[in-house]
């Protein structure tokens, strides 16, 4: 977790560099190129200038979002944000693990879900030994946690 907030505040300061420093340069310059009315540099720059604005909003509230989890409402036990889950999916006969983190962290290649996606969304709250069925674009998988660490775990 502290990782993801590491670097959305990383990006936080880049974006907010380009936004007072980058932007307003490239503004002035495709100005002096004359009438905006047609200059593709200027409508660009100004376009840029109001995704970098939206983007930092949005990572600042998603950081504001961050530092608002209460890990004492992380359930104990049970699967929940920043679990390491190893799941034996009963159809393939294999064993995979899954870590459940935030949308901004998930990577499927790396077995990194988010709490959104439908295996996870399947898998929280549950706990060692249960099965379940999840529904998933393919069809459905039938899994059963094997073992479960916890943020809280890592956190002891």
């Amino acid at each position: 977790m502290e990782d993801l907030k590491k670097k959305i505040q990383e990006e936080i300061t880049a974006l907010e560099y380009e936004l007072r420093n980058e932007l307003p340069k490239e503004i002035l310059k495709a100005r002096a190129h004359g009438d905006l009315r047609e200059n593709a540099e200027f409508h660009a720059a100004k376009e840029r200038q109001r995704f970098v604005d939206a983007r930092l909003a949005q990572l600042k509230k998603r950081l504001m979002d961050f530092s608002l989890i209460d890990l004492s409402k992380i359930p104990h036990g049970k699967v929940g944000l920043g679990s390491t889950v190893v799941v034996l999916d009963l159809i393939k006969d294999e064993e995979i693990t899954y870590k459940i983190v935030a949308s901004e962290e998930a990577d499927a290649t790396k077995g990194m879900i988010s709490t959104s996606s439908p295996i996870g969304r399947g898998l929280l709250g549950k706990q060692e030994g249960d099965e379940v069925s999840i529904s998933i674009p393919g069809g459905v998988r039938k899994m059963e946690i094997v073992s479960l660490t916890t943020i809280h775990d890592v956190a002891d």
